[in-house]
């Protein structure tokens, strides 16, 4: 990752326009071709940024002096950053007055956030409470291999057919594509079709839960306090 705190101005062009005046910031380069701009302030949003793929062209002084766009441009610029996206014609433009820092550093692979409650413990849970989602509910498989990833749960209901169980902490719209191309996939076998779908989470956003209804995938609200035996569901006044 580099870190460059600079006085900069910055542009993006694309599908929309933004512009941010003349100031000084900190600018983070990541190794995944991501460039964030941060104001100290904001919390952790950066005030402007491009996602990757992108690429980075840095041009010095001496290089667009004398040019067209030198000629547009402020003549203590000292550096012009060029990010352009690898998939679309955004491109961020940054110009640099005056830098104090820049350094480079290697952070190595990350290990990622752990959280109490995060997918996996409710994937466990509820392979261990299958009747949650149903009386007569039968456990077939964790992680139940596909062509294009595993299906969280593979469940068999009361009647004997097959369900697809999708676990998210927070259910949205994209989780509700993810388990509509494995039905579809799934139901391509006849040793499992017809296959159900159900979307299980934590808490289910309301587009997400329209979404899945409409296609017929039924939604679960799971109580993770509840499942693992921490919340006293008898005491509760609602």
């Amino acid at each position: 990752m580099r870190l460059v705190i600079a006085t900069c101005s910055v542009d993006y062009e694309g599908r929309l326009r933004a512009h941010l005046p003349r100031a000084k910031r900190l600018l983070m380069v990541k190794n995944d071709g991501s460039v964030l701009i941060h104001s100290d302030g904001g919390s952790y949003k950066p005030l402007n940024w491009m996602s990757p793929p992108a690429r980075l062209h840095i041009a010095p002084r001496e290089e667009f002096e004398g040019t067209t766009i030198g000629e547009d441009m402020d003549a203590d610029v000292k550096e012009l950053w060029t990010v352009q996206a690898a998939k679309t014609d955004d491109r961020l433009v940054i110009r640099i007055y005056d830098k104090e820092h820049d350094s480079a550093h290697e952070l190595g692979i990350d290990p990622g956030l752990i959280k109490d409650g995060v997918e996996a413990d409710l994937q466990r849970l509820l392979a261990e409470q299958i009747e949650i989602l149903g009386t007569g509910h039968q456990l077939v498989r964790r992680e139940y291999p596909t062509a294009i990833g595993p299906v969280d749960i593979l469940a068999r209901d009361v009647n004997g057919a097959t369900v697809a169980i999708e676990l998210k902490r927070v259910g949205d719209i994209d989780g509700v594509e993810q388990l509509t191309r494995y039905l579809e996939l799934l139901n391509r076998d006849p040793l499992l079709r017809p296959v159900k779908g159900i979307f299980a989470a934590q808490r289910i956003k309301p587009q997400a839960r329209t979404l899945a209804e409409d296609r017929g995938i039924r939604c679960v609200s799971l109580d993770y306090d509840a499942m693992r035996g921490v919340d006293d569901v008898e005491a509760r006044l609602f």
